[in-house]
Parts: C-alpha cells; structure tokens; sequence
C-alpha cells in the first residue's frame, strides 16, 4: 500500500507540474481522459440544466400512458462523436426537432462552466448538426502552430485561433484584408508571419513601407520591389495597375469563348489560364497607410489622390488579375481624406490587434459586426499578439500568431530569395541588395572635443 501511496502522489505531483508548466503536454496525458469522461458522465444534467432538451414525442407519451409506464424523459441532442484533438474535444451534436444551432451558441458559457473546460465554440456544419469545440487550456497564451497545417499556393497559416484551430490568410477566398492596432500591439509579428509563410510559395512580394524601410527593408531578398517613400510608392502602385491592364489583355487574348471550347476552360482570371502562361500573383503589404494619405500642401495632395486611387483601383480589379492587398496601419477612417472609405469597403478580410479607442475598434468591425468590436477593446495591453479577426460574413475568431522575430523572418526570406520572380515592369522598384552602408548614423550625444 506504501508503494501505491508513493506512485500515486508522483502522479498527482507530475499531473499538477505539467498543468502549470507545460498545459499542452498535461491534456495530452492527463486532461484529455478527465475531459471527455466529465461530458459523457454530466451530459444529460448538463444540457436540462441549459435548456437544451425538448419535450419527448406525442407518441411516447401516448405509448408510456397506455402501457402504464413512466413518462419518458426530456430528450438532449444526441452525440454523433466525440472526438479528442490536442488542444480540447469535438463534439458534433444532431439537434432534436424544435432545437435551433443558435440555442448551443447562446448557452456556450454555460456549457463551459458545467464541464470546467477553458472555452466552448459552437458552429452549425449542416442542418440539424452542430459541432462543439471545447479548448482544455488557454492555446493563446504560449501559440504552439501544429506540426503539419494545411497549406497550398496562395493560402498561409499565420496564427492560432483561441478553440485550437489554425488560422489561414488564404488569399483566393479573401483577396485583400485591412489590418489594424495600436504601436506594440502585435501587428509587426502578424506581418512576419505572413511573409514568411508566403516566401516559400510562387508568388510576387510588393512592399511599401513609408517608415523609411525599417520593417520591411530586412526582408528585401525575397521582395521584387519595395518603396519606402510616399513619392516612390506612388510610381510603384502605377507601375502595378499597368500590370494589371496587362494581365487582363492576357486573360482576354486567352477566353476563346466559342461552342467548342468547355465551360471549364474559359477563362475569367490568372487561375483559369493554363500553367506556362499564368503571370505570377502578386501581394502589396502596405506597412502604415496613414502615410501614404497625409499631406501638407497642394503638390502632396495632389500625390496623397494619386496613391489612393491606385490602391482603390487594384481593391476593385485586382483579384482577378492576381493582384492582393495587404493593409496595415493603427488607423483608417474617414480623417484620412476622400476614398479611403471607399478603399475600406473592398477589404474584405479584417484583424484588429489591441486598439487605443472603440473608434478604431470601429473602423475595422462596425460594418460587420458589433460583437467583434466590443472583443477588439477588451484585449489587454500585456497580451501582445492576441487579435480579432473577421471577414465582411460577420464571423470573427480570437486569434494570436506565434512570436517570430525579425531575425527568424530575415533567414526564412534569405533562403528562398531564389524563388523571387522578376517582374519587368517593377524591375525600377527592385530593393539594391548590396551591402551596408558606409555613411555614418549620428550618435544621441556629440562627440566630446579633442584637443
């Protein structure tokens, strides 16, 4: 019995060691069991509890009446499978007739008091069927990405979202996306990732960044042009929309809509054309567009317009051309001039890392959701990283990528600088990749006097 005594504490100790230190590791060995025994011994307590049963059917009550029987009981929704994951348990769920996917959704709180998980989402897959992710742990608070994700041309995982599934920027589904936040709050991270996840793939890398380079300039050798001006960004989104009258000159030499030809093959955009002849798809990070609208005099103006009706142009155009935005700033709202609501409207995909006021909150998810907005300013200062993140559909997930810093982004970039693809018309654009320069940086203090 000692011996039992002893192993036993050991295992509580480990058990509880590992739930402080390392939550990922105590699911796999401990939580998930516990987990899953705790919804199949409370399920039916728990679901009268929430009001999620129905009364049972006519015809059981008339059968309990005329065979003298116990009436039967309210009826829950039937579990379909239970299904554990790394990070909590699935549980898909058929709905009984009368029950509706948004009662689940409106009791997830309770649900996860009732079975002690960390959170519980809910999403409807087809009629009558409702899959329940519950999370056993906090995943955002240390983002581990799962080893293998699902990745394909033009489709990256940048982050973790809070029930443990990955996050994507596919770009064929969500061509141009606006994301925003306060300084320190994540965004240079958010970005990071993206580049990274795109650098292995075919596809053009556009930079603009008006802090004279500082974020994206490191990254240059998988860039085919970067500009780090106002006036430079200007000619590089021109020499963008001329490509991207090329490009439709292309797709439309390339239709060849006759009788014989099939549905299949005629052709609407970039991904319709054959293999030798698709033109490379091209991604603009825009580091902090606030840059690129302010102005101070006429001539500024002047070129502030210019910008903005390129980038409106290509929010428009672009996708079919293969052409994607990516927008950054830690404001976008009307104050910036005319357009940019207008620009605003065709980015279809929204992140708002933490955000100083529910104004900007606003910018970003009060066209398409208010939950969105009221979970964007609840995001604490000291969780860096942590986002929300959303699309014109009015879905938005909590979501946090993984901390990568500018030296794990710099070697992913060095290491596929040979798939850069060289594009004649942003040949002028093309970042020098020489070595530092040897002009002297001003130092805080001056120099003391010698003699």
């Amino acid at each position: 019995m000692t011996g039992f005594t002893v192993a036993l504490v050991l295992v509580v100790a480990t058990a509880g060691l590992l739930r402080w230190r390392r939550p990922a590791w105590y699911w796999l060995a401990f939580g998930v069991t516990l987990a899953a025994l705790r919804v199949l011994i409370r399920y039916r307590t728990v679901m009268d509890a929430c009001g999620l049963t129905v009364p049972p059917a006519r015809w059981r009550l008339a059968l309990a009446r005329a065979a003298n029987r116990p009436m039967p009981d309210a009826r829950s929704p039937r579990i379909l499978r239970l299904r554990p994951t790394r990070t909590g348990l699935v549980l898909r769920l058929k709905l009984r007739p009368g029950q509706d996917a948004f009662d689940i959704a409106a009791a997830s709180d309770r649900l996860r008091h009732s079975f002690s998980m960390y959170g519980v989402t809910s999403r409807e897959l087809r009629s009558g069927v409702v899959e329940v992710r519950m999370t056993g742990y906090d995943v955002l608070k240390r983002v581990q990405m799962p080893a293998e994700t699902k990745t394909r041309i033009m489709r990256v995982p940048v982050a973790l979202r809070e029930d443990g599934s990955v996050h994507y920027r596919d770009y064929r589904a969500i061509p141009h996306a606006l994301t925003l936040g306060a300084t320190e709050s994540g965004k240079s991270v958010y970005q990071r990732n993206l580049v990274a996840g795109l650098a292995p793939m075919d596809v053009a890398l556009v930079g603009i960044d008006c802090k004279q380079g500082g974020e994206l300039f490191p990254l240059a050798r998988r860039f085919s042009a970067l500009a780090d001006s106002p006036d430079a960004a200007a000619e590089l989104l021109d020499a963008l929309v001329a490509r991207m009258g090329e490009v439709y000159r292309l797709i439309r030499t390339q239709q060849r809509i006759t009788a014989a030809v099939p549905d299949a093959e005629i052709a609407a955009d970039i991904w319709d054309l054959p293999d030798e002849l698709r033109p490379t798809p091209v991604v603009v990070l825009v580091d902090e567009v606030a840059e690129l609208a302010l102005y101070a005099n006429k001539e500024e103006e002047r070129r502030r317009d210019r910008i903005i009706t390129a980038l409106v142009r290509l929010a428009q155009l672009g996708r079919a051309a293969g052409i994607y935005l990516e927008i950054c700033g830690q404001r976008f709202g009307s104050e910036l001039g005319k357009g940019i609501t207008m620009l605003r409207a065709q980015l279809t995909g929204r992140t708002a890392h933490r955000v100083n006021d529910e104004t900007s909150a606003n910018m970003a998810f009060g066209d398409i959701s208010p939950d969105a907005v009221l979970a964007a300013i609840q995001i604490p200062a000291e969780m860096r990283g942590i986002a929300i993140a959303g699309d014109s559909s009015g879905g938005w997930h909590r979501i946090r990528a993984p901390r990568t810093s500018l030296r794990q982004a710099v070697n992913i970039c060095n290491r596929y600088a040979d798939r850069t693809p060289e594009l004649p018309e942003l040949e002028p654009f093309r970042p020098a990749l020489s070595g530092p320069s040897a002009t002297p940086v001003p130092s805080a203090k001056p120099a003391p006097a010698t003699a």
